[in-house]
């Protein structure tokens, strides 16, 4: 498959937003932040409530939310993409959820009662957080333990095999993946040499911080709904030495502001100066 030059990626990225956002519901609300934030805020009067300022989501829908794991192991769902990280409302988070939950039962054939039921057990759910001992668990639902469960079985293999398609140190350009200019190449290689990358990987795949890291490979990445139109890249790392090496895909994405309403007390704060955004997959 051919793909765009550099200087050629808006139009059919835009296009591209576009046809994902237009094949359900669910799809256009995962890809309209800021219109859901107009939305909510266009509605007369005071239809929500205002908790205490708290860290929010921004973005709480359900693709945001699965397995993510630590450097010992240890496997849990949370909400994992934090771009519209903001000090806010937590009502936002709840609205945002549950519009996603009920357009998703609505793309799946669902009845309105089954979504009625899943909105009830988000709302349970989030009570139930305030009435337990916070150092209790509360009960997982058999479909977290399951997907917790092939998350654990996961590895570098069934990675490379959905993203990059071999197990390869290479990253083959097509459909998901394109071609860079060598500025960006020049760029992304002078931001994985830099020390904050090293301990961060290292520290990530649980290796010395003497050992090496390299980047190996790298490409444009057509990903995302809300975000195709911005910079967004595949970094593919190799740690360690060629006869001890593992491997490790670096997703850097270009930061933007937040849709997401800041309390008017919290302050512009550090994380608006630490762009871009860095996600690792090991």
């Amino acid at each position: 498959m051919k793909t765009p030059r550099p200087s050629a990626r808006l139009e059919p990225l835009n296009q591209l937003r576009n046809l994902k956002m237009a094949r359900s519901a669910h799809a256009y609300v995962r890809g309209s932040t800021v219109q859901f934030y107009e939305w909510l805020h266009s509605q007369p009067g005071r239809r929500l409530p205002s908790g205490p300022p708290v860290w929010i989501c921004g973005d709480c829908h359900a693709g945001n939310l699965g397995p993510t794991g630590d450097v010992k192991g240890r496997i849990d769902i949370h909400i994992r993409d934090l771009d519209q990280t903001v000090i806010g409302n937590p009502a936002h988070d709840l609205v945002r959820l549950a519009l996603s939950l009920a357009t998703a039962a609505r793309g799946s054939d669902l009845p309105g009662v089954t979504t009625a039921r899943i909105l009830e057990e988000m709302m349970q759910g989030y009570e139930q957080a305030f009435e337990q001992d916070i150092d209790q668990e509360p009960a997982r639902p058999a479909q977290v333990k399951a997907g917790m469960r092939t998350a654990v079985r996961r590895t570098w293999k069934h990675l490379a095999q959905e993203r990059i398609e071999d197990t390869r140190p290479t990253i083959p350009l097509g459909k998901n993946f394109w071609s860079l200019s060598r500025a960006e190449r020049d760029a992304l290689k002078r931001f994985c040499s830099s020390a904050e990358i090293h301990s961060l990987v290292t520290s990530l795949k649980g290796r010395s911080a003497q050992d090496s890291v390299e980047m190996l490979d790298s490409a444009y990445w057509v990903k995302g709904c809300s975000s195709l139109g911005l910079n967004r890249y595949a970094v593919l790392l190799g740690v360690g030495d060629e006869e001890d090496q593992e491997y490790c895909l670096l997703d850097i994405k270009e930061a933007v502001g937040a849709a997401a309403p800041r309390t008017s007390r919290a302050s512009s704060g550090w994380w608006r100066r630490s762009a871009p955004r860095r996600t690792t997959r090991s």
